[in-house]
């Protein structure tokens, strides 16, 4: 899609994620068979999107509104599967985006899941504990004709978490009048819970980070490591890495840069950010402006935060060997580009943080079966898939001269078109 025919409220400078997601699909469709070409407005057309209002009564009994929305993009391989944020900034277009990354996700990965994904344009960290589940319990309850077991498996994303996930299941499961504990996953261990759930996608970060790190002759022990976002994904990923001997030298939140050449403390700094809510003022490291992120000096960078934060204005400074997008959509297309320039292997999202779904599938037939596995079956499981994965997408890349990105689209565009193609038209 041209510049020309976005909506008014687009530009050049800020396009959206749903059409950054457009574009990459569109640089692949060329890639792939002649055969599938009559499908690829499959891709473009989310299957459906619901919007909802989430009222509250707060606790000074105001009651408050909130905007809700649940995506469903491409069902042809199985039940839609994508988490749920709560954000002040959400919007249609990134959760149409993030549902179409989810959709491509897990046929990268070759999880039977189609995509899907959802959010509420809320600040969670003004609501009280009550309030919060007010709005978790609402906003499932305005959903519940679109998830199901069977149908759509919500997971935890940007600030929710397993209480999140269980208030969700316990909703959905009083309109059913009975447990049903597949609705959701990344749920506590108590409710059906899945070991290894919480540091999957940061583990999956890691080891497709490693296995790029193989190809390129370029040792964990010792390397730098740059992580921005250090929530779930960036904190795990962070102290995995450190685990194999990198130091991490630079983290970024919103609140804050620490820096330190020679490694930090990644125990230390989240016991901090716990006990203060914040990275400003934590020992053993200096604060840098967050600008100077960037081009801190390391061998890898795993930007573990929001999307478009690589982009042309920052993309030239960043010195890394190697992009691991711990975040969904952290890069433009724009500075796919200008990294590809300067000889930056990019590991994408649709593969790099791929661990977090790989689990929860997991989750999800543990739930069927009433059967768990230990965590070390579970790593060793995640491990063999993501492993996998990536060397089918470094073949291809190699093969037909693309970017990682661009042979993981072929990959799993194709394997989702095929099931749309295979199934046909109903009716």
């Amino acid at each position: 899609m041209s510049t020309a025919q976005l909506p008014s409220y687009l530009s050049k400078e800020n396009i959206g994620p749903w059409h950054i997601f457009l574009q990459q699909v569109e640089q692949v469709a060329p890639q792939l068979d002649r055969t599938l070409w009559p499908w690829v407005e499959t891709l473009r057309r989310p299957k459906r999107s619901l919007i909802v209002d989430v009222p509250i009564r707060r606790d000074n009994g105001v009651v408050e509104h909130f905007e809700g929305y649940r995506v469903h993009h491409n069902t042809s391989r199985g039940p839609g599967k994508g988490g749920v944020r709560f954000h002040q900034d959400v919007t249609l277009s990134e959760v149409m985006a993030l549902a179409g990354w989810m959709t491509i996700k897990n046929a990268v990965v070759n999880v039977p899941f189609g995509g899907a994904k959802g959010g509420v344009r809320v600040d969670p960290r003004q609501l009280s504990p009550s309030e919060l589940e007010g709005v978790t319990r609402r906003y499932t309850s305005e959903i519940s004709s679109m998830i199901g077991p069977n149908q759509d498996i919500p997971a935890p994303d940007m600030n929710t978490n397993a209480q999140v996930m269980a208030w969700m299941m316990d909703t959905y499961s009083m309109g059913e009048g009975r447990t049903v504990t597949g609705v959701v996953t990344g749920k506590p261990l108590s409710l059906g819970g899945s070991l290894g759930r919480p540091d999957a996608t940061g583990r999956g970060v890691f080891v497709t980070a490693r296995e790029a790190a193989r190809k390129l002759d370029l040792p964990i022990e010792g390397a730098r490591v740059a992580v921005q976002g250090f929530g779930n994904v960036g904190e795990a990923s962070a102290r995995i890495f450190a685990r194999h001997g990198a130091r991490i030298v630079a983290v970024q939140d919103v609140s804050a840069t620490v820096y330190n050449p020679a490694g930090l403390d990644i125990l230390a700094l989240k016991r901090f950010q716990l006990e203060n809510g914040t990275l400003l003022g934590a020992p053993g490291c200096e604060f840098v402006d967050s600008a100077a992120f960037w081009s801190v000096p390391c061998e890898f960078m795993v930007p573990a935060a929001l999307e478009s934060q690589i982009n042309r204005h920052n993309a030239g400074e960043i010195v890394a060997r190697v992009v691991v997008e711990g975040a969904n959509g952290p890069t433009t297309p724009e500075a796919d580009i200008i990294l590809a320039e300067r000889g930056i292997t990019v590991v994408p999202d649709v593969l790099a943080n791929a661990g977090g779904v790989t689990v929860s599938y997991f989750e999800w037939v543990q739930d069927f079966s009433s059967f768990f596995w230990s965590e070390d079956e579970i790593n060793a499981r995640l491990e063999r898939i993501m492993s996998e994965a990536f060397g089918a997408i470094w073949s291809m890349a190699e093969e037909r001269k693309l970017s990682l990105r661009a042979a993981a689209f072929v990959i799993g565009c194709s394997r989702v078109l095929e099931a749309r193609a295979i199934r046909g038209l109903y009716p």
